[in-house]
């Protein structure tokens, strides 16, 4: 798995970066076939001061990739609800292909 992580308008600090390599690792031990992922972080110049800070992450999948942005008024809670959509979206894709192997086997026996 290729993990790279890139800032706009805010420099990565090495805290961060373990930060999000850490949390990642769950997403990776759910399933295996991650191609590459990709994390940016970035500071919004708005005048609110919720939803300042926003992750996205793109995962290269092997049979689709997920995209995910979310936006706090803190990065580390930013990265936390990152985290816990694409775990919420790794493990729908795995069931798609779970059910789609399952339907394929199912329609070989019958034949």
């Amino acid at each position: 798995m290729n993990l790279t992580i890139s800032g706009h308008h805010l420099e990565v600090t090495p805290a961060l970066r373990d930060y999000v390599t850490s949390k990642m690792a769950r997403v990776a031990k759910r399933f295996d076939q991650v191609i590459d992922v990709r994390v940016l972080l970035s500071l919004e110049n708005t005048k609110e001061k919720e939803s300042r800070q926003s992750a996205e992450c793109t995962m290269l999948l092997k049979g689709g990739d997920i995209h995910v942005k979310t936006t706090h008024e803190d990065l580390y809670a930013a990265v936390d609800e990152l985290i816990d959509k694409l775990d919420r979206q790794v493990v729908k894709h795995k069931d798609k292909l779970k059910e789609h192997d399952y339907e394929a086997h199912k329609k070989t026996l019958s034949a």
